[in-house]
């Protein structure tokens, strides 16, 4: 911790939130002549680097500044009056709940726009893309950085766009119909959402987070609560996103662009459980606990679902997508997440906002590495990459395999790694619900969830064995002209990009306490009623 005065605390914050808006627009203004480089399009596209590199350099030292010693308290706190008649404020701030997510959504932009930089993305309009790109920074941070119920909706809705145009314009095949079903999803899912806030806002009479918080539901009646869980609850459900609204989310990463990809699964899905941790539990905890074992429920099943999903995708001769196999993974993954967040324990809702950050680092990585593959092959498709290109990359591309199956262990849970703490604490915290919760149902959650961890562990051991391991065979019809062509390894900006998240999930797997001293606190004091 370095010490910061509250009022530069307060410039960071806001400058972490609208610099990103103030990116985009530059983006699209012509460079200068001094800064064009080769070209207008790498211009814009180191433009992108530095201005994510701002925003990154920006959290760290927000980070560093923050009072780590009281985690629990909102710091580098903003209210503004902004539409007096319905007593919406520019209301923001941050704790330990709020923080991890801010700096993860920081790192990998950054890390996103540092790699399309090398690699440009195949397209339309370099100096769009760099603008989309930021626009949706922007409301990305703004989601875990507002403290008003009617800015959370908006910040919440300001991504759909640019993630709709990044699968549109940039993404694979079917990237039409995928952005489709996206952007359809979650606004439906976001209208219901709305109707939730308001109920919620107007019977209280504010839509400040905070001072909702402290009320603990205690303004609102039970009929209320219910209401408002189910519908806010759908919404955030969507985003997350929890079976069976999940459909929308294989064809995004499917047809998404690489960059695509690691942002929908290391940032974007972390909105929806966000909004369960920062919005429901504390603001409605009588609905909550209604709906609790519902939610445990459908947890429980996407991990199940998720798991078998993947390996049906993973079986030979499936013709298995390997993006797609890890869309639906991470639909398991947040299934620990929900399961954690369900217990209404601060063990659980602990475990759920470690799990969160870690399935950002790993799954993260995972995209980075699937989306590698593809550069070098041509193709995502297991059975091609396991048998007629014989990728063996053991053999072929050494580092790039072992980083695969790093990853791949990492996401399996493997104790020592980030990917083992979260899961392990949300099944602690079902296997010992809050009072009010029916602890055998609970039981019966954590047993299926813990046979869920053996599925994981069997699908993504088989991707790292069919992929990695074998013998390197000649590409089809490449018999008579000698063996097939060496695969370049890991390059050195792929190595700048993907090093931060190996460390990182190394970090945090062997010092759990560095995020858990973080969220504890602030879970503690959220769950008490804003009491610390």
């Amino acid at each position: 911790m370095i010490d910061i005065s509250p009022s530069v605390m307060q410039f960071l914050l806001a400058f972490i939130v609208v610099a990103p808006l103030l990116g985009a627009a530059t983006a699209l203004l012509p460079a200068p002549p001094g800064l064009r480089g080769s070209g207008p399009d790498q211009a814009v596209l180191r433009h992108g680097v530095t201005v994510t590199g701002a925003i990154l350099i920006a959290a760290i030292v927000l980070a560093l500044g923050f009072d780590h010693d009281q985690p629990s308290r909102m710091q580098a706190t903003t209210d503004i009056s902004w539409i007096a008649a319905l007593d919406v404020r520019i209301h923001l701030g941050v704790d330990g709940i709020s923080l991890p997510l801010l700096v993860l959504t920081a790192l990998l932009t950054f890390l996103c726009a540092l790699y399309s930089y090398f690699k440009p993305p195949t397209g339309p309009s370099p100096r769009a893309f760099v603008a989309l790109l930021l626009v949706l920074e922007s409301g990305t941070l703004a989601t875990f950085a507002v403290l008003d119920l009617l800015l959370f909706f908006l910040a919440f809705e300001m991504v759909l766009i640019p993630m709709y145009f990044l699968i549109a314009r940039w993404g694979g095949a079917e990237r039409q119909a995928a952005a489709w079903k996206f952007i359809l999803y979650t606004l439906l899912g976001s209208v219901v959402m709305l109707l939730g806030l308001l109920l919620v806002g107007l019977h209280a009479g504010t839509f400040d987070m905070v001072a909702l918080a402290t009320d603990n539901g205690s303004g609102l009646s039970k009929s209320v609560q219910v209401t408002a869980v189910l519908a806010i609850g759908i919404g955030l459900a969507v985003k997350t996103p929890m079976w069976p609204l999940h459909s929308w989310l294989p064809d995004a990463h499917t047809a998404a662009p690489t960059v695509g990809s690691v942002l929908l699964a290391g940032v974007m899905l972390k909105m929806g459980t966000y909004g369960f941790v920062r919005i429901v539990l504390p603001i409605a905890p009588d609905g909550m606990r209604t709906f609790a074992p519902y939610l445990a429920a459908f947890a429980v099943v996407g991990i199940i679902y998720g798991s078998l999903a993947c390996l049906a995708l993973a079986r030979r001769g499936a013709g298995g997508d390997l993006k797609r196999l890890i869309a639906y993974s991470s639909v398991g993954h947040m299934g620990f997440v929900l399961l954690g967040i369900a217990s209404m324990t601060p063990t659980g809702v602990n475990g759920a906002l470690f799990a969160n950050v870690a399935h950002g680092l790993i799954t993260g990585l995972l995209f980075f590495l699937v989306g590698a593959l593809k550069d070098r092959y041509g193709t995502a498709d297991l059975d091609t990459l396991a048998g007629a290109t014989g990728a063996a990359l053991y053999g072929r591309a050494p580092r790039l395999g072992g980083l695969l199956a790093f990853a791949a262990v990492a996401s399996l849970g493997l104790p020592g790694l980030a990917g083992f703490w979260g899961e392990m604490l949300a099944m602690f915290g079902a296997f010992d619900p809050a009072p009010g919760l029916s602890r055998p149902a609970f039981l019966t959650f954590t047993a299926i969830a813990c046979f869920g961890t053996l599925l994981t562990a069997a699908y993504l051991l088989i991707v790292v064995r069919r992929v990695c391991m074998g013998a390197t065979r000649p590409a089809a019809g490449a018999e008579e002209t000698g063996p097939a062509p060496e695969v370049a390894d890991v390059q050195g900006y792929e190595l700048a990009a993907w090093t931060p998240l190996v460390a990182l999930t190394v970090l945090a797997g062997l010092w759990p306490a560095v995020l858990l001293g973080l969220t504890d606190p602030a879970v503690q004091k959220l769950l008490a009623g804003g009491k610390s």
